[in-house]
């Protein structure tokens, strides 16, 4: 096989492989808080999956899905009156309401979602919030007394959909192999910043409409890009929202070691390339990729 036949299996070997399990998991825990906040059995209204599920970015090593559920504006005017952090009095209502359907599940309330583990080690991690006139969420944060915060998931999931579809689906191929590379490097980067950074580089990238076979040159360029920020930069904007994207740690100095690596690897063209190549790329990106 070559280049382009490597990167094709090996973003097909990254794709989510329990899909149908989160789907039932997510409607059942969807089902069960309409039924104590709204008095119907829907399975869909109300929630949507947010993070790198709702963006399309997530990989088979996520082990977290994220899912908003909005409530009735009349139980934030119920939990806003409390004398004292009505916010971490939401989020134990939604806590127990869930328990009613995963009675045998370790649900656990955060200062911010409702996390419901399964032994299998999926996390779910339910936002419970209030949906806005702009389609923005007002969402409880139990830490430090308690306080109510605004986010924005509508617009990101939309810029990436879009930006994707420009690109002939390499925006999401690009973020899911940065998350490998995450995973094998121990980079400091979350999954929002690393969505954030792969849609400011491939926007203007020269190949961002090309095969697999221009992936050994989007993952050089895309780590090179990685490695030309500055330190000093703390936050980045979201793509759709805007929302600051923060800084876990520096990224740069591991990008621009596995840029040299993806360079030498490059420089194997067709009639050259071969377990040589294979062997760098899977320094990179880990044994997913094929050998």
């Amino acid at each position: 096989m070559g280049v382009g036949d490597d990167f094709r299996t090996f973003c097909g070997s990254l794709a989510v492989t329990q899909r149908s399990v989160i789907s039932e998991r997510y409607e059942l825990i969807t089902r069960r808080l309409n039924l104590d906040f709204y008095n119907t059995d829907s399975r869909v209204q109300h929630s949507v999956q947010v993070g790198s599920y709702g963006r399309g970015t997530a990989t088979a090593k996520t082990s977290d899905v994220d899912m908003i559920f909005w409530l009735p504006l009349s139980q934030y005017y119920r939990f806003d009156a409390y004398s004292g952090n009505g916010q971490s009095a939401l989020l134990q209502a939604v806590r127990a309401s869930v328990r009613a359907t995963y009675s045998s599940t370790s649900v656990g309330a955060d200062g911010q979602v409702v996390s419901v583990p399964f032994h299998d080690g999926i996390n779910f991690e339910v936002l419970p919030a209030f949906e806005n006139s702009d389609r923005s969420f007002t969402y409880p944060d139990a830490n430090n007394s308690g306080r109510w915060r605004v986010t924005s998931p509508r617009p990101e999931i939309e810029a990436m959909n879009l930006m994707d579809s420009l690109c002939n689906g390499n925006l999401k191929n690009l973020c899911k192999m940065a998350r490998a590379w995450k995973h094998v490097w121990s980079v400091p980067m979350s999954g929002l910043l690393i969505d954030t950074l792969a849609y400011q580089f491939i926007k203007d990238y020269e190949y961002r409409e090309r095969s697999f076979l221009y992936y050994d040159f989007m993952s050089r360029d895309f780590f090179e890009f990685l490695r030309s920020h500055s330190p000093l930069q703390t936050r980045w904007l979201a793509p759709g929202s805007g929302q600051h994207v923060y800084r876990e740690g520096n990224f740069e100095y591991k990008a621009l070691q596995v840029k040299n690596i993806a360079a030498a690897a490059c420089a194997y063209q067709a009639d050259t390339y071969g377990g040589v190549a294979r062997a760098k790329w899977r320094q990179i990106y880990g044994t997913k990729f094929p050998a």
